[in-house]
């Protein structure tokens, strides 16, 4: 079972957070191959499952191509990570910014403006859409970085947070009402912490007493 988690607030953080961002380095990966990236953009509600089958498709044809796929889209999570980690930071990464500009000029080159398939809407009835050609298994990856930049120009961009918990390294955007959200999960990071917290105390007291006598 796959243990992708939606939290994070924009699809493209959620791509970051699919690997723990330790001090020794990425740890617990779950985009262990290209199906896995399926999987998940497939949970992340960036491609429709008729799009996912065709990609799932391509993929088996094509083993070479999905091999690549699944390197790109893991190079691609690296560099949200470096430009999402000097956001939250406030720092100016010129070279994380260069570099994610550079996927997003190969992402817009795909990108097009098309009617509205099914039920014509009120208004002109036109979208946003990629142009996926002979279903090109690197378009998974498209509305990531799209949906990145939309992120980092928006006033939310103030908003990217890092978890607190040790070699946790997720993100976040942080819509809580007072915006001193500290945790990934409560359930997960802040459980943790707040335990690893009353250890450390009990261990002081039991310190103090012991010098007591």
């Amino acid at each position: 079972m796959d243990s992708f988690q939606y939290i994070g607030g924009d699809p493209a953080i959620d791509f970051v957070n699919t690997v723990d961002w330790t001090s020794r380095g990425p740890e617990q990966e779950r985009l262990t191959d290209f199906d896995a990236v399926i999987r998940w953009a497939e949970g992340a509600e960036i491609v429709s499952a008729k799009a996912a089958g065709g990609l799932r498709a391509r993929s088996r044809a094509q083993p070479g191509e999905a091999e690549s796929a699944h390197r790109n889209a893991l190079r691609v999570r690296t560099v949200l990570e470096r430009l999402f980690r000097s956001i939250a930071g406030g720092e100016s990464d010129g070279d994380a910014l260069d570099d994610f500009n550079r996927e997003l000029t190969r992402a817009l080159e795909r990108m097009r403006v098309a009617p509205v398939s099914g039920k014509r809407p009120a208004g002109p009835g036109l979208q946003l859409d990629w142009d996926v050609g002979e279903a090109s298994l690197d378009s998974v990856i498209w509305p990531v970085v799209w949906s990145a930049a939309s992120l980092i120009v928006s006033e939310e961009a103030s908003r990217i947070r890092i978890c607190g918990g040790p070699d946790c390294g997720w993100m976040y955007v942080d819509r809580s009402r007072n915006g001193l959200r500290r945790w990934c999960q409560m359930k997960t990071c802040g459980t943790s912490e707040k335990s690893r917290r009353r250890y450390q105390r009990l261990r002081e007291n039991n310190q103090d007493l012991g010098r007591s006598y």
